[in-house]
């Protein structure tokens, strides 16, 4: 209330981290088998192969959307950065079987909170992969430092930074 009567704005942060969405092993954009994500035709980002299907906020925002399938959900950053989290490939056609999201769209989320779960082992039967590709798909209002870990932990490794160009 006093920021609008006294005119003071709440700024975005200049830089963002984005952390793991899932423990695993971190893999390239590039890498990842599927000319969407590893083409950047949707955006910049890197992947991780999980060792698990718990999936955490990989940042602090706002859920835009959660797929009805549950595969796949998009946040936006304090910022304005978007994100789009996609839980590996070719798992829309299991119609949310093995997925159950935690959050729904327009929720506030914290970098850790619990997003969606999934059954690793049923999307590694039933998808063309487990690989889950974490992009930035506005770009053109970013810049993205990508860090060199191999390793990830949900939550905790940063896979990259952005800051507002």
């Amino acid at each position: 209330m006093f920021k609008k009567l006294f005119g003071k704005k709440e700024t975005a942060p200049a830089e963002e981290t984005i952390t793991a969405p899932v423990n695993g092993k971190v893999v390239p954009i590039e890498e990842v088998p599927d000319p969407t994500f590893g083409q950047k035709m949707i955006g910049d980002g890197l992947a991780v192969e999980p060792t698990d299907g718990h999936i955490v906020a990989p940042v602090s925002g706002k859920i835009v959307q959660v797929f009805p399938t549950k595969h796949a959900f998009g946040i936006e950053t304090a910022s304005g950065a978007e994100l789009l989290i996609h839980i590996g490939l070719e798992t829309v056609a299991m119609n949310g079987e093995g997925f159950t999201a935690h959050v729904k769209e327009g929720d506030t989320i914290s970098v850790g909170d619990p997003i969606i779960d999934f059954d690793v082992e049923l999307v590694k039967e039933k998808a063309a992969h487990t690989i889950t590709p974490v992009v930035l798909t506005n770009p053109d209002r970013y810049s993205l430092e990508k860090q060199q870990n191999s390793e990830a932990m949900a939550g905790k490794t940063a896979l990259f930074t952005i800051r507002a160009k």
